[in-house]
């Protein structure tokens, strides 16, 4: 069982504030998740191979295939600005 204590500290590490009847929500919450983690330590995993992915992930590869490009005109028609063929745009990171 998780006890208020032990929310409030959570509580502290997330920085966040939480009212007293969310702190019991809370400590209700969590013990049901530490309750529910424990029974599942209860399967037996041993010949079980651990997954990298939920989905059977595979990378597809297709042939690079030469086609038609953009007219240099109609790739920069809705840019804010170009400059010597590249997009130019406002700067957002500051140098300081």
């Amino acid at each position: 069982m998780i006890d208020e204590d032990r929310v409030k500290h959570v509580e502290e590490l997330a920085e966040v504030s939480l009212t007293e009847e969310e702190r019991k929500s809370m400590a209700r919450d969590l013990g049901s998740i530490i309750d529910y983690v424990n029974k599942l330590q209860e399967l037996d995993t041993e010949d079980v191979e651990p997954l990298r992915h939920i989905l059977g992930v595979e990378n597809v590869f297709r042939e690079d295939q030469k086609g038609e490009t953009l007219d240099h005109k109609e790739v920069f028609k809705n840019a804010p600005a170009e400059e010597r063929n590249f997009f130019q745009v406002p700067r957002v990171i500051d140098n300081d």
